[in-house]
């Protein structure tokens, strides 16, 4: 079993991220490493933080890690809040602002198409490799569901009729974003 080091301490993308990886791999948090420190992410574009996050975490470990970054882009707002995502409303994350932010932005507007898209960096001996992974889809005008977090009760995937809040792990890691740019890491590292 290989262990690799993912730049969050959130239970929700430990749990999405360790169901596709398989038990192949056991994944730490930075916790799990002695960093007890926020990790920086103050770059302009998703690609950027994930890159930064994975080297903070590789420069103080030494280890294999890999670390991503996902934002929401609206078309009817130009692509926000893209890498502001989680920050949107506040400086925290605090999803019910963010999602309240979102819907009051987009209030009358007619074209609701969104996208998620998730950057992963992987730092394996050293090279750094990108993975991506999208989804496209559309905003409702409420929130619907209870499951996953973030904007997961406004966002439905092309295809569905549900939003991610309304579906179960399982079938959202099917199709989610994140699912896929982990399922093309998944694939690199047990590919070699």
């Amino acid at each position: 079993m290989k262990k690799l080091l993912f730049a969050t301490n959130n239970a929700h993308k430990l749990a999405e991220v360790g169901a596709v990886l398989g038990p192949a791999y056991t994944l730490a948090t930075p916790r799990d490493c002695g960093v007890t420190e926020e990790i920086p992410e103050t770059q302009p574009t998703l690609e950027g933080n994930a890159r930064q996050k994975a080297r903070y975490l590789y420069e103080r470990t030494g280890l294999d890690c890999f670390a991503d970054d996902t934002g929401l882009e609206v078309a009817a707002l130009g692509g926000a809040p893209g890498v502001h995502s989680a920050r949107y409303a506040t400086d925290g994350h605090d999803f019910a602002a963010n999602n309240r932010l979102l819907l009051e932005n987009l209030r009358g507007a007619a074209d609701r198409r969104a996208r998620f898209r998730t950057v992963i960096c992987l730092i394996e001996g050293g090279e750094e490799r990108l993975f991506e992974g999208i989804v496209e889809g559309r905003i409702l005008d409420r929130e619907a569901g209870c499951e996953g977090f973030g904007y997961d009760p406004l966002f439905v995937p092309d295809g569905f009729d549900r939003t991610f809040a309304e579906m179960t792990a399982e079938e959202k890691n099917a199709v989610s974003h994140r699912g896929r740019a982990v399922r093309r890491l998944a694939g690199y590292l047990h590919g070699k």
